[in-house]
């Protein structure tokens, strides 16, 4: 199953939150009593609940349109029974599940910690060591995972979560049960184009060997930062992998070798998992304990780590529905947990989001800061107020890291990706009104077509309103410190003074599109509710020599994080 990302937790040490339960979420699945919303994929939503004894676990419900297919249930039955038989100490058990249910559901252990698609995105690439730790502690999961018969198929940096004693694999298997439905062909991409095997990508037979590929496509990301196949349109990512060599040239040379044998193009030529395990522990850098001990991960992985070790605590009071109901009294479950960690595809752990429906009413908003002497408009409850403590509490924020993405000529030079999955927010799309701007329009570039694109699809996130996007570099900043930025408030962007804006009516946006828009239909405030369903929008520089072409991915309520994907295009000549 692949989910949509989420967005990124807060500071360390910062509290974790969830999505509260809106109106149409149910608040009982199988008698489990649901607290939160976690997050939602392709095939359904994972929600926080806790076993009658107290344990905290993550419940995935499956969307109603596979819940309707005969076919998905035959398998979904078969993969969830292949599922509870993986017993492997690096991957999430399966507690319960519901085949039969009108809505079919799965329930798992807690994992409490960060997904290694997050460790990235906010510390950056990982050293050689801590990638070969993960590679044995991953294949270990795989060994286990085939031993039941299943093979992944969703292998990803989203689908492992870091906790202190190593990683922990989730979501093995379950994505057969929707390859093998007509949804399949609806839209809903079953697997991710940048760790999908060549075999796969094919549409051939996977096999345990697909997975290896999978991993080997992993830790080049892991450890280089960009993906060994590229970004961009998914079509291009899969020719790639089919047709091309791994681009390894961000990956340290000790890993090459490796690396270069898992991502070879014929399954047979690859290693197995074993073999994995003893490459990794006999490499040179392992030093004589190749072991998950102190030390194993960057100290601020590990520091942020540390800052959830709470258990995520039930919500008080009975609430609509939950009754005792009929759920397992015992079997096994979440060890001793954090605080719920955010997953940048969240299906067996937590979302990180603002939860604002359990602030007391008579606090009203918390202040927040303003620009100072920048002339940014903030909008919002607290737009008026400079609170000190506010800014003393940023002060302890994470620096967070931008995934670079590499460029490439096969990429739409207009930045779009029609890889771009739907997110878990809770705002619904609706046309937006263009709005006069009171301010002179910047000048019209002399050539429409004379663009040529800068960074592109860098995916990027601001956890909080301390922090802005730069439009020049393509990367996440504190506050105030951008000259050309996009500032994100709890409901909006805000532009920077003498930027130009425009959004799309459809989901194409070119820059040429984006220069015509602006002279005809500017606007100068973007709230999140009219970008919603990933709608793309633009914005001019004041020299209107750029345009940045950007989707808003999601925007967890609150202050919580928003995640951009933004593509920059200068004018040339």
């Amino acid at each position: 199953m692949s989910p949509q990302p989420p967005g990124v937790p807060g500071p360390p040490g910062a509290p974790t939150a969830h999505a509260p339960l809106s109106a149409d979420d149910p608040r009982e699945i199988g008698g489990y009593r649901l607290h939160a919303r976690l997050g939602a994929g392709g095939m359904g939503v994972v929600y926080l609940a806790h076993t009658p004894g107290g344990r905290p676990i993550a419940l995935k419900a499956v969307r109603d349109e596979f819940a309707a297919d005969p076919e998905f249930r035959r398998r979904f039955a078969h993969e969830v029974a292949s599922a509870r038989s993986i017993h492997g100490l690096f991957t999430a058990q399966v507690v319960d599940s519901g085949v039969d249910a009108p809505t079919p559901w799965l329930a798992t252990a807690y994992v409490p910690g960060l997904s290694l698609q997050e460790v990235v995105r906010r510390h950056g690439p990982l050293p050689v060591r801590t990638v070969l730790l993960l590679v044995a502690g991953i294949a270990e999961a795989l060994q286990a995972i085939h031993w039941a018969g299943v093979v992944h198929r969703d292998l990803k940096p989203a689908n492992v979560l870091i906790a202190e004693d190593g990683p922990r694999v989730i979501d093995f298997g379950i994505a057969r049960a929707a390859d093998a439905t007509g949804l399949t062909g609806t839209g809903l991409r079953i697997g991710t184009a940048a760790y999908m095997a060549p075999e796969q990508a094919r549409g051939l037979a996977v096999t345990p060997a697909t997975d290896v590929f999978a991993l080997g496509a992993l830790a080049a990301y892991v450890a280089g930062g960009v993906l060994a196949f590229g970004d961009g349109p998914e079509s291009a990512a899969l020719y790639r992998v089919v047709h091309e060599a791994p681009d390894l040239s961000r990956v340290p040379h000790d890993l090459h070798e490796l690396l270069g044998r898992c991502l070879a193009k014929r399954p047979e030529d690859r290693p197995d998992p074993a073999e994995l395990i003893t490459a990794a522990r006999a490499h040179p850098v392992m030093g004589a304990r190749p072991e998950f001990t102190e030390g194993w991960l960057p100290r601020g992985v590990s520091s942020e780590l540390a800052g959830r070790d709470g258990a995520p605590e039930p919500a008080p009071g009975p609430g609509p529905g939950s009754g005792p109901g009929p759920g397992p009294g015992s079997g096994p479950g979440p060890g001793p947990g954090g605080h719920a960690p955010t997953h940048a595809q969240p299906t067996l752990a937590a979302a990180s989001a603002a939860s604002a429906a359990s602030a007391e009413p008579a606090t009203g908003p918390e202040p927040r800061r303003t620009r100072r002497g920048r002339g940014g408009r903030r909008r919002g409850a607290g737009a008026a107020l400079v609170v000190a403590a506010v800014l003393l509490v940023s002060v302890g924020g994470a620096a967070y890291y931008f995934l670079d993405r590499r460029g490439d000529p096969a990429r739409d030079p207009s930045g779009s990706s029609d890889s771009a999955d739907s997110s878990d927010t809770s705002h619904q799309p609706h046309t937006p009104s263009p709005r006069p701007s009171s301010k002179p329009s910047s000048p019209a570039p002399s050539s429409e077509g004379a663009y040529v694109p800068d960074y592109t699809d860098a995916e990027l996130t601001a956890p909080d309103p301390d922090y802005e996007f730069d439009l020049s570099a393509g990367k996440v900043v504190p506050a105030e410190t951008a000259d050309w930025y996009l500032e994100r408030t709890d409901t909006e962007f805000v532009l920077s003074d003498d930027s130009d804006a425009f959004v799309a009516a459809g989901y194409v946006l070119s820059p040429a599109d984006c220069v015509r828009g602006i002279e005809t239909e500017p606007v100068t405030e973007l709230p999140f509710d009219d970008l919603a369903d990933e709608r793309p929008f633009c914005v001019r520089s004041p020299d209107g020599k750029s345009v940045v072409i950007a989707r808003l991915v999601e925007a967890v309520p609150g202050e919580g994080p928003v995640t951009v994907v933004m593509s920059r295009h200068n004018q040339g000549g």
